[in-house]
């Protein structure tokens, strides 16, 4: 399989509905990411839970799956379950993100994510960063809206285990959920590693790609 990210990342952009969407969908890729990018830029933009413990345990989690990155976080107070009434202030918020400049890659919910938080998210990123690798985490929840990935990062079994780690140690307001175990996050990883022929990964959702090869963009190619 080809490889489609950057070979260079100076900015990523991750983008969150909750507090853990971002670790629990990408957090085995953001610790891959920063560590093959040291002093990478990465600007987080969470929609809930601002001001409350919920920010307290985001900020700490983001800094421990992003190791020797340059962290730019913001948590807004948006009620959770109600984003989509308030469409207009979390669409200025990610028009403020494309002010600051172009990320090399952005993090951000899939477009089939069934909650309506993070579906409503996933709406808005199009219409603002319309010319950017985009990568749509998944999360495994009762809703049952998985849709099979067509993009993989594989993870080593070691870096598996340290991002389970991490989401029990920083997000303890979440570990009464049903869903929020080791079991359930391995099992998803397994099974998208037997799909990339890794042992584990994290599968991620893109919408539309552009190949840059010069013949086909009218170029010369002895030029």
């Amino acid at each position: 399989m080809l490889s489609l990210l950057p070979e260079r990342l100076d900015r990523i952009l991750l983008l969150g509905a909750h507090c853990d969407d971002i670790a629990v969908g990408a957090g085995g890729s953001l610790l891959e990411l920063c560590r093959a990018h040291p002093g990478v830029t990465v600007s987080v933009l969470v929609l809930t839970g601002g001001g409350s413990l919920r920010e307290e345990e985001e900020r700490a989690a983001l800094a421990a799956f992003c190791p020797g990155a340059r962290l730019e976080i913001v948590v807004l107070d948006l009620p959770d379950g109600r984003v989509p009434t308030r469409w207009e202030r979390a669409k200025l918020a990610v028009e403020e993100l494309r002010a600051h400049g172009d990320p090399d890659l952005i993090i951000a919910p899939s477009p089939h994510d069934a909650h309506q938080d993070r579906n409503t998210l996933a709406a808005i990123v199009p219409t603002v960063f319309r010319d950017h690798l985009t990568l749509g985490y998944e999360l495994l929840k009762w809703d049952g809206d998985l849709a099979q990935p067509t993009v993989f990062l594989p993870l080593a079994e070691p870096v598996l285990r340290e991002k389970i780690a991490k989401l029990h140690e920083h997000y303890g307001s979440q570990r009464d959920r049903s869903w929020f175990d080791a079991e359930t996050f391995a099992s998803l990883a397994r099974i998208r590693g037997v799909q990339c022929h890794a042992r584990y990964a994290e599968g991620f959702h893109i919408s539309k790609l552009t190949l840059g090869v010069a013949p086909l963009l009218g170029m010369d190619p002895t030029d």
